[in-house]
């Protein structure tokens, strides 16, 4: 069986917990045949000057984490396939669109993850971003937010965590369900079937109301759309949860009727079967 986890980030990101190389052996003990790693680029954060606790983001270290990674992805060519990629904040600004148009040209990942984390002007995974505003407005405009994404003047290969909001929303019943948001998810879900993206589960859920991101419901409608290609991330943030709850998402994928997860790797998407 070949196992993926194509969503994980390593202490180059501001909030990973991981040494590279730690996560590296956490992958292989795990069985995982092709290993990801999607460090943030965080240009969104600085474009709005967001701080967490009063803090600026730490920026990424580039070129130590593409030199550094690329060295690892040969040294263990031959116990696992590395992924050098990035995941990229999108917010539909020139200073954001140039820089990640630059990185792209000058790095070149492996894969590029396509994300959400801003909303509104805030990041829309605290429980401020829910504090003061009702469900369905908090959550419409997430939506909206991922639709204009789907449009980035740069090229990227994954649409991850769709429901990210919904990670430590406040409401008493935080789920998202499809029928509440069909109008936007259908477009969402249509798009990314017509410009040929992967469309993520990621079990990094939190207390969302769902095992995974996005649910059963919104992976249905999208199979039922001619949605085909999916990923499955982790999110890990340190070695503990690498491919967590894997075994849980493709036994969901299976129901639905999926057959295969897609990999993309420069350019190239790579059908992986169960």
């Amino acid at each position: 069986m070949t196992l993926t986890d194509l969503h994980t980030h390593t202490q180059f990101s501001a909030d990973g917990r991981g040494e590279i190389r730690e996560m590296i052996h956490r992958a292989i003990e795990c069985g995982l045949t092709w290993y990801g790693i999607s460090e943030h680029v965080n240009y969104d954060y600085d474009d709005l000057g967001l701080k967490i606790d009063g803090a600026p983001i730490a920026p990424i270290d580039l070129p130590a984490y593409f030199s550094t990674a690329r060295a690892l992805q040969k040294e263990y060519a031959d116990r696992i396939r590395i992924l050098v990629g990035c995941e990229l904040g999108f917010r539909d600004s020139t200073f954001c669109n140039t820089r990640y148009r630059a990185l792209i040209r000058l790095y070149r990942p492996d894969f590029i993850i396509n994300s959400i984390h801003t909303c509104l002007g805030e990041e829309c995974y605290f429980p401020e971003y829910t504090a003061d505003k009702e469900k369905s407005f908090a959550y419409s405009e997430y939506f909206r937010a991922v639709l204009q994404s789907l449009d980035a003047p740069y090229d990227y290969d994954i649409v991850a965590h769709i429901g990210y909001c919904s990670r430590n929303a406040i409401y008493a019943d935080p789920k998202i369900r499809y029928v509440e948001y069909a109008d936007v998810l259908d477009k969402i879900l249509r798009k990314i079937i017509e410009k040929n993206k992967i469309l993520e589960v990621n079990t990094s859920s939190k207390t969302a109301g769902s095992c995974f991101l996005p649910d059963v419901d919104v992976l249905a409608r999208y199979y039922e759309l001619g949605g085909r290609k999916v990923s499955y991330g982790s999110d890990a943030h340190a070695p503990d949860r690498i491919a967590e709850k894997r075994d849980t998402v493709i036994a969901a994928l299976k129901q639905i009727g999926f057959t295969h997860l897609t990999i993309p790797c420069r350019g190239e998407h790579l059908q992986i079967d169960f």
